[in-house]
């Protein structure tokens, strides 16, 4: 399931340096976070409001001061509730060292023995701490941040080790690994095939389900129908472009799915709450 072929592509970091910082609010053009997975871990702090967060089958609400921690390949996705949050992406692997003890303390996090707490309350304030040092190091890019960051991602997981914040992994029933399997699958066909009609049978056959069983399903996971998620995805999609490119409004909405412009300001309308030309007039915050 780790290595199925539907990630995300984005690349994080630099080579060098495998470690990607976010700050998201209400105006950034990925606001709530799509369903998806990558290789690399992920570290969020939720600075003001509630964030839903489901990793896999599992579901939460994390709040202001609270920190998520999301194991590289796990499905992963959120509904942002006036929310505030920043968010880190990184290469596990790129904390490997020449020592034989670091090495082998690493090995057990990234393997499958173990499953780190995905959920850290702002009670604990050492795992506060240490993530709000992370986080600033990675605002103020100063000269020698990244060994300040790599230096509290140690911090980070040799407190999760000594105060055994993690359990031990018990075998997933094989129906519900397929089930997740099947999910990235759907998510996989919205993600390729947004921009061309897609219909409820198309998606469900995807997943190899039949239609009514994977409509509830999906918005179990989701918390919306799968065409309801798949207008969300175009819409995102749409954000993005009108955020990152000079192409016309209208070229846009076509480009993402919707045959008819005045269906494209409507839809866009009914999830952000703004027409796309206003949504051009809102001032972006700095990181993408």
């Amino acid at each position: 399931m780790k290595y199925m072929n539907y990630r995300e592509e984005r690349k994080h970091g630099t080579f060098e340096f495998p470690f990607e910082f976010y700050h998201v609010g209400p105006a950034h053009p990925r606001y709530e976070m799509s369903y998806h997975w990558h290789i690399e871990y992920e570290v969020i702090r939720i600075l003001k409001g509630q964030f839903l967060m489901t990793i896999n089958e599992n579901e939460f609400v994390a709040d202001a001061g609270d920190v998520i921690f999301v194991k590289g390949g796990l499905l992963h996705g959120g509904i942002p509730r006036d929310c505030l949050y920043e968010c880190i992406v990184f290469n596990l692997d790129s904390l490997m060292t020449a020592s034989h003890a670091g090495e082998l303390l690493i090995k057990k996090i990234s393997s499958d023995s173990i499953e780190i707490k995905p959920h850290f309350s702002a009670e604990d304030r050492e795992i506060s701490q240490i993530t709000s040092s992370m986080f600033e190091q990675m605002k103020l890019r100063s000269e020698g941040h990244e060994l300040r960051v790599i230096g509290a991602f140690y911090d980070l997981f040799g407190y999760i080790l000594e105060k055994q914040l993690y359990s031990e992994v018990q075998s997933i029933p094989q129906k519900d690994g397929r089930r997740i399997e099947h999910l990235k699958k759907a998510l996989e066909k919205i993600e390729t095939s947004y921009s061309e009609c897609l219909t409820l049978d198309d998606l469900a056959m995807e997943a190899g389900m039949n239609s009514k069983y994977f409509c509830r399903y999906f918005r179990e996971m989701t918390h919306r129908t799968p065409i309801d998620y798949l207008n969300y995805y175009r819409i995102e999609q749409a954000c993005f472009r009108l955020a990152t490119s000079n192409d016309p409004i209208a070229e846009i909405g076509l480009s993402c799915g919707f045959n008819d412009v005045s269906y494209f300001i409507k839809t866009f309308k009914k999830y952000k709450g703004i027409t796309p030309k206003k949504y051009l007039s809102t001032p972006l915050p700095q990181q993408i």
